[in-house]
């Protein structure tokens, strides 16, 4: 190596081309927090071009890179259910009709929900009473089942003094 080189390397590289390198990998930093780190080298190209900047989607996944910067990919929702066509439809007991009853437990209704959390899925069953609109009865579980419903009415039932047999 070149004693012209190691000073070079001492004093740091102050060359425009390493200060454009230097300010660009800048602007891709804030770009990718002002995105909430969701774009990726190819979004993060259009935006720097839309800026004014001449530069190539090679050198900004390598900037990328070379800070660290990852983008979160969008997850692909998938539907919890498949229907089974072939199976028998339940019969609309409340034939659509979800306003309030004249008294307390005449009138139930259910529901299953997906809860994402950053150890995976979860679901949360609930039943509540139409005529004072409160959860009687609720289950959680990491499979949207049946089971996870019934274990939610036998909950309801047991609550408002109902029998629950196995």
């Amino acid at each position: 190596m070149s004693q012209a080189w190691f000073y070079k390397w001492r004093r740091g590289d102050p060359s425009l081309r390493h200060q454009r390198r230097v300010a660009l990998a800048s602007v891709i930093a804030y770009l990718f927090k002002a995105h909430h780190g969701t774009y990726g080298s190819p979004r993060i190209t259009a935006e720097l071009r839309a800026m004014g900047w001449r530069v190539s989607l090679n050198t900004v996944a390598a900037l990328m890179v070379e800070q660290g910067l990852l983008a979160r990919r969008k997850r692909r929702h998938r539907a919890s259910t498949r229907p089974d066509r072939r199976a028998r439809k339940a019969p609309d007991a409340v034939r659509r009709e979800f306003s309030p009853p004249v008294k307390p437990n005449v009138r139930w209704c259910g529901d299953l929900t997906e809860i994402p959390t950053d150890e995976g899925r979860f679901y949360l069953a609930t039943i509540l009473d139409l005529y004072s609109r409160r959860c009687v009865g609720f289950a959680m579980g990491i499979h949207h089942d049946a089971v996870l419903a019934r274990a939610a009415l036998c909950m309801a039932i047991a609550i408002r003094g109902g029998c629950v047999q196995a």
